[in-house]
């Protein structure tokens, strides 16, 4: 055990935490927020719905069954399949939901991921090297983020032919300005660093210093950024389809649903209410998640996160989190 100048012990420094520990105190301050849970475990069920259902559904969204038309929901007289009714034509709604989340999330996720992956990459390498690479980057992303998203995804899906190809790769292009401004902005405050001038000082190269030391700092405020993308990105798509120009039959997607469904909305209104409460569900989900994620990644603000409840057992996880 140490002991001080004056001859007495001291209690040694406790251990740094390991990536078991720091995964069990994420779990933990997880647990702790009922909101962020929720949207959890709403999220978890849209991705399951996504990757299994169109698998284990088979054909049942697209069967036709013209005796059961505009079936009213919350009744299962005709099978736990039209539990939320039918449409004009006698498809399962609650298997048309399934099916569409797929393609809605085909859409949303990958052009997250493109435009997260390059933007975060270029804006990154434009803020560490500062100069003209900064300025070209800047003024490349002012002249992309003049022209709004929906705009600029309408005209281009309207020159060429709708599909999801074309919207992913519309979307992401759009959305590339935002990462890249974000992450321009951290790395240029941290490019002047004292551990960024060691690892300078020590010969190690530019993209070793950002994977190494600039990318873990930026990555929090770039996955907060990208939760809240997603739910620009998805609305985007289902205004799209909704507008006509977005995914066409026979796919389907929530958008392309609400679209269906509002001629019949005096008549039938669960055929365009569910699908734009799937939306809306699933938007504040993943806002909720991202706001609990933004406290959580930073050490500065984490510790709020064990404020809520009882004093009682917040002390000691207060402790593991300042660790």
């Amino acid at each position: 055990m140490p002991t001080t100048q004056a001859g007495l012990e001291r209690p040694a420094d406790p251990p740094a935490a390991g990536p078991a520990a720091r995964r069990a105190i994420w779990w933990r301050l997880l647990l702790r927020d009922r909101f962020a849970c929720l949207a959890v475990v709403i999220l978890l069920v849209v991705a399951a719905c996504a990757i299994v259902g169109p698998l284990l559904l088979g054909d049942l969204a697209t069967r036709q069954n013209l005796r059961a038309v505009n079936r009213p929901p919350f009744s299962l007289d005709d099978g736990w399949a039209f539990v939320l009714g039918s449409d004009s034509l006698g498809r399962s709604l609650l298997a048309r939901l399934v099916v569409a989340s797929g393609t809605t999330l085909s859409v949303a996720v990958p052009a997250v991921v493109i435009s997260l992956v390059i933007g975060s990459v270029w804006g990154m390498w434009a803020g560490y090297h500062r100069g003209w690479r900064e300025s070209v980057s800047m003024r490349i992303a002012d002249v992309i983020l003049s022209f709004p998203s929906l705009l600029l995804a309408v005209v281009v899906l309207y020159v060429f032919s709708p599909s999801a190809v074309n919207i992913v790769l519309v979307l992401a292009v759009a959305r590339i300005p935002i990462y890249l401004r974000a992450a321009r902005a951290e790395s240029a405050e941290l490019q002047s660093r004292l551990f960024v001038d060691a690892a300078r000082t020590f010969g190690t190269g530019s993209w070793a210093i950002i994977a190494r030391h600039v990318a873990p700092t930026v990555l929090p405020t770039l996955f907060t950024v990208a939760t809240l993308d997603f739910c620009f990105v998805m609305l985007t798509e289902s205004s799209l389809s909704f507008l006509g120009i977005g995914i066409q039959p026979p796919d389907m997607s929530w958008g392309l649903m609400v679209a269906q469904g509002r001629q019949a909305l005096q008549s039938a209104w669960w055929i365009a209410v569910f699908p734009g409460l799937a939306i809306v569900v699933t938007t504040v989900s993943a806002t909720v998640l991202a706001s609990w994620a933004r406290l959580a990644m930073d050490p500065g603000q984490r510790w709020r996160l064990t404020l809520p409840r009882s004093r009682r057992g917040n002390k000691a996880l207060a402790k593991e989190v300042r660790a």
